[in-house]
C-alpha cells in the first residue's frame, strides 16, 4: 500500500518516488496545499476504492499517516 500512496503523490506532485518517505510531511515536505491533499483524498478513494471521511483529512500530516488511514478503511471492507 505504501508503494502506491507514494505513487499516486509523486505522479500528482512530479517529484521522484525516492524523496518521499514514511515520515515526509504532505504540506511541510512535499509543498502540497491543502487543495492539493483534498485532490489526492479524490485519486486515493478511486485507487483503493473507499470513501475518506472529511473529518479524517485533517489527519493525514504524513504519508505514514495517509497509509494507516486508508490501511484502516480497507480493512473494514
Amino acid at each position: 500500500m505504501f508503494d502506491l500512496v507514494v505513487s499516486i503523490i509523486a505522479d500528482y506532485q512530479g517529484i521522484p518516488g525516492g524523496r518521499i518517505r514514511p515520515d515526509s510531511r504532505l504540506v511541510n515536505d512535499l509543498g502540497l496545499s491543502s487543495f492539493d491533499v483534498v485532490s489526492l483524498v479524490g485519486r486515493f478513494e478511486d485507487a483503493f476504492d473507499v470513501e475518506v471521511p472529511d473529518r479524517q483529512i485533517k489527519t493525514m500530516q504524513t504519508v505514514n499517516d495517509v497509509v494507516l488511514l486508508l490501511q484502516a478503511l480497507t480493512s473494514g471492507q
